[in-house]
């Protein structure tokens, strides 16, 4: 399980670090595209298509499994703050249940949708041609799929609690 955890860190470390770095790109890139427009009359080729269809997708979904590994979305303690720990975790399960299913479904179904347009080999029209957007579509299972084993190891943890509780 020692392992199973470190390797879940890993991947949660990877991908938020990929967003950060792509963060960091994406602001180069438009800093780079507006001062081109404005100081020499000829903006950079595709940045919004760009911008909008990478790094976008890489800055929102990719952190979504270090947030979950490190239980920071937010979380509403008003009707559960007074009640057992046992009832709580109780409730974490529960939730976590769904939590892994709907992960599972997203998981599944984006990576579907970025099968068929791997194949389709998708493209984007733009001012001066096309742009290749296909391996973009990628970056949503990908971070789906981390989210979801983050989800599962809390899951697993929960119910170890509960179940040591006894």
């Amino acid at each position: 399980m020692k392992k199973l955890e470190l390797g879940l860190d890993y991947a949660t470390n990877i991908s938020f670090a990929v967003a950060g770095i792509a963060t960091i790109v994406m602001m180069v890139h438009v800093v780079a595209d507006v001062s081109g427009k404005y100081l020499f009359n000829s903006p950079i080729w595709g940045t919004l298509e760009t911008v909008s269809g990478y790094y976008m997708v890489m800055v929102v979904v990719l952190p979504l499994a270090y947030v979950a590994r490190n239980e920071g979305h937010i979380i509403v303690e008003l009707f559960t703050s007074r009640l057992p720990k046992r009832t709580i975790a109780g409730v974490e399960i529960t939730v976590g249940c769904m939590s892994f299913g709907f992960m599972s479904l997203l998981t599944w179904k984006t990576a579907q949708e970025a099968w068929f347009r791997t194949i389709q080999g998708e493209v984007w029209d733009i001012a001066d041609g096309s742009m290749i957007i296909w391996p973009s579509r990628w970056l949503l299972p990908i971070g789906a799929g981390v989210m979801t084993l983050c989800v599962l190891f809390q899951l697993i943890q929960n119910i170890k609690y509960v179940s040591h509780q006894r």
